[in-house]
């Protein structure tokens, strides 16, 4: 994700407030996935040497939340969810919005209830297995369905919500109307809850199928791989769009309106398809075409490019930033080259390897920001890589960059430093272990985790078995700390040798740094 900073440079809980809002306070994922997660386990009954049911308590119901540190209500526990299908036929002149999803999932404990998130249209309907089911909300966004009969630990089930009526405008936090008078969803760390349901936390990635009816004239953009076009009725037609790999609920999106349509491909074949709304956006397809050269740069550098498919959405709404919707990024009228390197380096890093908890946000934008803002200019331009660092890290204390820690930050703070110290703290990192090691061990961590979760302590842990420095204390600095690192972590390797001669030279750090904070896409 990259934030428009044109107001709120300065003052990161403003920036936070404004573009960051989350629309909702989500519960959480089912903790069967806590064995690789690292979240904490579901207790599951007890079974024999068969694995046949022995003595075990009472279906009960799954928990509503995964205890993520930050947002302990997001996912929810007892089922992990496979797949979902969305159906949604949309008016855009009413807003209104008829839904269908339809989730496979699979339990893992005995479940007398369950729990979706949703905070969308009323529903009408609800059905476990094609039999009537009892649905009720609770809070803002919990719904708890009860099957007529109780899912055994292990089973597999189907469970179908049928919702309508007016999908409410969030502005930029899950489904937001355009000034064209289409709709996109958009949002981190939450947004799908608005449109559908689903089991909302990055612990539990499932594919996704959208299958969308809109008015003739009228196009769809969604992730993965169109399928389908097919006339519905008068007058009407539905988008069908696939997404194969597995995708965290904010990362997925649709985007209605009356699109120009972009199409490209990959020297390997991958096909690269970007739409435009009507207007200004229609006047980055410049930008757009330089994706393929993107990819290639992004690439080399991670390895393969995990998806069956990639390309944009530039939509005309004037957001407060871009996010990384997988294979297909959301680009707000102010994106530049900067933000499309920055959201494509996330189809590595957030999108194919997502976080375990918030807190681990670093993963995410440490590294798409370290991509654009420093590995893009010394590599495409000829930039120094260490004049970037030391130009960014004299103004760094007029920016208040250490005050706030880039592992666990704080709700509301995990949008903050990660743009500006983030990419500091990698740059030193490389000059601390040697451009063989650093990049060998970020491509191996980034292709060992490919469509799985990771934590900042595990990136700590595999970087360190690559090394025979002791990264002990530059971590803690880099990660943990709330002051400036100490020298020796500031000016590792080559910095200090740049720095001397910068010293020698009487060479000043300029007076207005361009690119600070780091991205261009950060304002407009």
């Amino acid at each position: 994700m990259k934030i428009d900073r044109s107001a709120d440079v300065l003052n990161p809980s403003r920036a936070v407030s404004r573009s960051r809002r989350r629309p909702i306070v989500v519960p959480a994922l089912a903790l069967a996935l806590s064995l690789t997660a690292g979240a904490p386990a579901v207790a599951a009954p007890s079974t024999g040497a068969d694995g046949s049911n022995s003595g075990s308590a009472a279906p009960s119901p799954g928990s509503d939340g995964t205890g993520d540190p930050y947002y302990p209500q997001d996912g929810n526990g007892g089922y992990t969810a496979g797949n979902y299908d969305v159906a949604i036929d949309y008016d855009p002149p009413t807003h209104n919005l008829t839904g269908k999803t339809t989730i496979t999932a699979t339990a893992t404990q005995d479940l007398s209830s369950f729990n979706l998130d949703f905070a969308g249209p009323p529903v009408q309907s609800v059905t476990v297995n094609g039999q009537a089911a009892g649905s009720q909300h609770q809070g803002e966004h919990e719904l708890v369905v009860t099957p007529s009969a109780p899912l055994l630990s292990g089973q597999s089930f189907t469970v179908t919500v049928d919702y309508s009526g007016t999908a409410a405008d969030t502005g930029g936090n899950g489904w937001t109307y355009t000034p064209s008078g289409g709709a996109f969803a958009a949002g981190e760390p939450h947004s799908a809850t608005t449109w559908y349901p689903l089991n909302d936390t990055p612990l539990n990635k499932a594919t996704f199928s959208l299958h969308a009816t809109v008015p003739t004239g009228w196009d769809v953009a969604s992730n993965g791989t169109l399928t389908s076009d097919v006339p519905s009725g008068t007058d009407r037609h539905t988008v069908t769009w696939d997404e194969k790999n597995p995708i965290v609920g904010y990362l997925t999106t649709v985007a209605i309106g009356k699109f120009t349509h972009l199409s490209q491909q990959r020297s390997d074949g991958t096909p690269l398809e970007s739409f435009f709304a009507k207007g200004a956006a229609e006047q980055k397809q410049d930008l757009e075409k330089r994706l393929p050269d993107i990819l290639d740069f992004e690439e080399q550098l991670y390895g393969p490019y995990p998806f069956e498919s990639g390309g944009g959405i530039y939509v005309d709404t004037d957001l407060k930033f871009s996010l990384e919707t997988e294979t297909r990024p959301i680009y707000a009228p102010w994106t530049d080259l900067n933000t499309v390197v920055h959201e494509n380096a996330h189809q590595w890093w957030g999108d194919s390897v997502s976080v375990k908890q918030w807190k681990d946000v670093c993963l995410n934008e440490c590294f798409a920001s370290y991509t654009a803002d420093i590995l893009w200019p010394e590599r495409t331009d000829n930039k120094d890589a260490d004049q970037i660092y030391l130009d960014a890290l004299a103004k760094a204390g007029q920016k208040d960059i250490w005050s706030t820690p880039l592992y666990d930050p704080g709700k509301g703070k995990e949008f903050t430093t990660v743009y500006t110290r983030g990419p500091l703290f990698l740059h030193a990192l490389r000059r601390t272990i040697g451009d063989d090691t650093f990049f060998t061990a970020v491509r191996d961590f980034v292709q060992d985790h490919k469509f799985g979760n990771a934590s900042i302590p595990e990136f700590r842990q595999f970087i360190q078995s690559r090394s025979s420095v002791n990264l002990d204390g530059f971590f803690d600095a880099w990660l943990n700390g709330t002051q400036q690192p100490a020298d020796e972590y500031l000016y590792p390797g080559s910095l200090q040798q740049t720095l001397t001669k910068r010293q020698n030279q009487g060479v000043q750090a300029p007076e207005s740094t361009p690119n600070w904070p780091f991205g261009q896409g950060d304002r407009k």
